[in-house]
């Protein structure tokens, strides 16, 4: 799915789970208001954009993409639990099957990973952990943390 930017390493090894001190951003197309611009420091998926970024660059580039702060926005989508796409460039919007005439694709992802850590517990005994965060285009956020598959 990514291209043959060397962004799309960063990417690449961010879903590996090899940049736990990075952050993913994700911006579905309909949002971008240039493509060209973006895309010198992002990754073309197929429709949209991924970021992968040093933590706090991620952050402050996620609130202008956005308009909120990353961890604000991290808060209010973990209260609905989710489903997020193994790319992070989407989920399964808990609100598809009940409201079906309103669309349904994750404007925006915000995503980190979390080393395995086996005194913590539970996901995190298992091994490294993506934490996801969606926007979805009919306006409820949503999350999913889980265990990277190797």
């Amino acid at each position: 799915m990514s291209d043959d930017r060397p962004s799309s390493a960063l990417y690449d090894a961010f879903l590996r789970g090899e940049r736990p001190d990075d952050v993913l951003v994700y911006l579905h197309e309909e949002g971008i208001g240039s493509m060209s611009d973006i895309l010198e420091i992002g990754t073309r998926v197929d429709d949209g954009v991924v970021l992968v970024l040093p933590g706090k660059e991620g952050r402050s580039a996620f609130q202008q993409a956005t308009g909120m702060s990353a961890m604000n926005f991290a808060g209010m989508a973990m209260k609905t639990e989710g489903g997020i796409d193994a790319d992070c460039t989407g989920g399964t919007c808990p609100n598809a099957d009940s409201s079906p005439d309103e669309e349904h694709y994750a404007k925006f992802v915000f995503a980190f990973v979390e080393e395995q850590n086996k005194e913590v517990g539970g996901l995190y005994a298992e091994g490294d952990v993506v934490h996801g965060y969606a926007a979805c285009a009919c306006g409820l956020t949503y999350s999913e943390k889980r265990v990277i598959e190797s």
